[in-house]
């Protein structure tokens, strides 16, 4: 297909391409994230044309629910006219300023209301693009630091087996979902990675309490073993969103920690999905978990998806140590030409009113009867095990629930249920032998029961197809 020609007068939109000229230029000239090998470069998802509230709408004209909340961040949901209205009113009064000689005003007044919900003294913050680049500020930061406090060796980064914190290189590295490094380098040198804090994957027979007290065993012999000094930083998302939703045991995170300040390593909570109302709180670290991290990385619901925006919450008392040190010529040489966005930061205002104003409230009233709903679906034989917290949950497929083995199920599960729902009129977030679901914050209690009845439903589809194909036998 020869190159697009732009039309005369407008530019030529969506609205002026049937719809298979659009797939045939996708899969020419669009590359879209995550594609493996044999299609790279040749591929056309399916597309959604259309939203409002936490419905969408597929090329195919059906209605479908929103389950992942586009990308865990559609909080506010779709077609909110209120942000639409700020974001071309933002982009009409300073649609740019450059960060590194100016400031604009929404971003002043952004980083005084999100250090209001912050845990008390992580008061300053520092904005990026997206969860990635808010992930890699925080782990240079710790670089930085250390380096201007005399300790360049202290640059080790724990994370965690089953984490996710980004595609860039170093964020990416932190990643501890195998199939992420299969075939991508990464700065493996540079991180230690602790057990994944998965209750339901714990050793057969181990107690709740006995499984916390190994994890966290496990962090104090990595920190006696390879030494504090060496140890820049522990990062966790308190809830993993990616890894499955896997919610972490009572009291771990505190305990965790607690190590980290005894041995003066950097805590950095990787909210990118856990805060702006997911759990019901603009950050669940303190309200939810009881911690006080150094660093909180957020992205995602901040803006509920309506622009690119990410940060970094770093307390204050390291701005502290660092302006008493013997280096003050020392540059934090880090900056996005994108940093401070004015209509982002304008956007992330507006948001905050929304969520201030009763969506938090909300999210909170329905939680429950969410969670209810889908661990209800536990009685059917595919399913494992229904998790979640807040307005988050996933949905793990086993082979049985002997051994809750999924290897030797079929291992498109995940999407095979999707396919079913998808006809049904729901979009779930497939990840391998598991279904996701995180919703816009603004679902009813009768969108819960409509959305559990259908993944309740293509499940049930998919456990026959895959006892047809002999690939199950329940």
């Amino acid at each position: 297909m020869a190159a697009i020609p732009k039309a005369a007068g407008e530019g030529r939109g969506a609205d002026d391409f049937p719809a298979d000229d659009l797939t045939r230029i996708a899969e020419r000239h669009l590359v879209q994230p995550w594609p493996v090998a044999g299609s790279i470069g040749a591929e056309a998802r399916g597309r959604i044309e259309a939203g409002e509230g936490v419905y969408v709408t597929d090329a195919a004209g059906r209605r479908l629910i929103d389950g992942p909340a586009g990308m865990w961040c559609v909080n506010a949901g779709h077609r909110n006219r209120a942000l639409a209205d700020v974001m071309a009113s933002q982009a009409m009064e300073l649609s740019y300023n450059s960060p590194w000689y100016t400031t604009n005003a929404p971003s002043a007044i952004l980083s005084g209301r999100l250090a209001g919900h912050a845990p008390d003294g992580v008061d300053h913050v520092f904005y990026t693009t997206g969860g990635s680049s808010a992930v890699e500020t925080a782990l240079r930061f710790m670089q930085f630091y250390n380096n201007v406090r005399g300790r360049p060796e202290k640059k080790l980064i724990v994370s965690r087996q089953g984490g996710y914190h980004g595609s860039t290189y170093l964020s990416a590295s932190l990643n501890g979902r195998p199939r992420d490094h299969d075939w991508m380098d990464s700065a493996g040198e540079q991180v230690v990675k602790l057990t994944c804090p998965d209750p339901f994957r714990r050793p057969a027979g181990m107690s709740l309490e006995a499984f916390a007290d190994f994890l966290v065993a496990e962090f104090r012999q990595v920190i006696e073993t390879t030494g504090a000094e060496r140890i820049g930083a522990f990062i966790a998302e308190p809830i993993m969103a990616s890894g499955g939703v896997i919610v972490p045991p009572d009291g771990y995170l505190k305990r965790m920690h607690a190590l980290c300040r005894e041995n003066g390593i950097l805590f950095i909570a990787d909210e990118v999905v856990t805060a702006f109302g997911r759990l019901g709180e603009v950050f669940a670290s303190k309200a939810v978990f009881d911690i006080e991290p150094d660093m909180i990385t957020f992205a995602k619901g901040v803006t509920s998806g309506y622009f690119p925006l990410g940060g970094v919450m770093i307390a204050g008392r390291l701005f502290e140590d660092l302006r008493r040190s013997n280096h003050t010529e020392a540059m934090f040489a880090h900056g996005l030409t994108y940093s401070s966005h004015p209509v982002g930061c304008a956007v992330a205002l507006k948001n905050l009113d929304i969520l201030e104003d009763g969506l938090l409230e909300h999210a909170r009233s329905v939680s429950d009867h969410f969670q209810k709903s889908l661990k209800a679906l536990e009685d059917l034989p595919l399913v494992g095990e229904v998790r979640g917290m807040g307005l988050m949950a996933c949905v793990e497929c086993v082979a049985d629930r002997f051994s809750n083995n999924p290897l030797t199920l079929d291992l498109e599960v995940g999407k095979r249920i999707d396919r079913h729902c998808h006809d049904l009129g729901l979009l779930v977030r497939p990840l391998i032998n598991m279904c996701v679901m995180s919703p816009p914050l603004t679902i009813s209690p009768d969108q819960i029961e409509e959305m559990t009845a259908i993944l309740r439903r293509g499940i049930e589809l998919t456990m026959d197809d895959l006892t047809r194909e002999g690939l199950w036998n329940g």
